[in-house]
């Protein structure tokens, strides 16, 4: 007849341990596999046009700050604040979208080389010996040439703000890629050329993107 043998609490203990570490370990290994291989990927400017788009919002509103800092007037303290909140959300929407939170761009891509010549068709020559636009362009003459166009983040009616022209000009702007146009009252000072409020970019923009690369800008009254 053969006996049993039968193990100690101390050895139970010691072979209980093992098996859980042994076990746990196995089961950590599984799962920092499975959330590497889920993390997602942040993207940038020039991974995305949506990220392009909202990283040139995010840098048009600091340049304006940069400018109010620089030059300051009754209004700059105000002006800074708002701008400040806009950039905070802009980089909500960075981070909803994927993109890297904080990412700044300046305005100041120059005009892409497919981009119909449209001084023809919005004030001959004219329009063509004056590209920079101004405050002083006549009325339907084409401005801001070679802008990109986006969004400052601002809420209310359709609008656009300006470095260029004062507060009362109106302006059209053209999105080439759809043929989608708005014509806008400028009712703040910015840091580029033409930059459209949130209700004013949704009229022009194409779905799901934060920049418009061919744009056609007219000075209307």
């Amino acid at each position: 007849m053969s006996r049993r043998r039968t193990l100690g609490p101390k050895k139970k203990i010691a072979l209980l341990l093992s098996a859980v570490t042994v076990a746990g370990g196995g089961a950590f290994v599984m799962a920092s596999t499975s959330n590497a291989s889920q993390a997602p990927t942040t993207k940038s400017a020039a991974d995305s046009t949506v990220c392009q788009g909202l990283a040139t919002a995010l840098g048009n509103n600091q340049k304006f700050i940069e400018g109010q800092r620089t030059n300051p007037d009754a209004q700059s303290e105000a002006r800074i604040a708002n701008r400040e909140a806009v950039i905070a959300q802009i980089e909500l929407q960075q981070k909803a979208s994927g993109c890297a939170v904080g990412e700044s761009a300046q305005d100041s891509q120059p005009a892409q080389p497919e981009q119909p010549a449209p001084e023809e068709q919005a004030g001959g020559d004219d329009a063509a010996q004056n590209p920079g636009g101004g405050g002083a362009a006549a009325s339907g003459e084409q401005v801001c040439n070679g802008s990109t166009i986006t969004l400052s983040g601002e809420d209310g009616a359709p609008a656009a703000s300006s470095n260029q022209f004062p507060a009362g000009t109106r302006l059209k702007v053209t999105n080439l890629d759809n043929n989608k146009s708005t014509t806008v009252e400028v009712t703040g000072v910015s840091g580029s050329c033409a930059l459209l409020n949130n209700a004013a970019f949704e009229q022009v923009r194409e779905p799901g993107k934060f920049l418009i690369r061919r744009a056609l800008i007219e000075k209307v009254g």
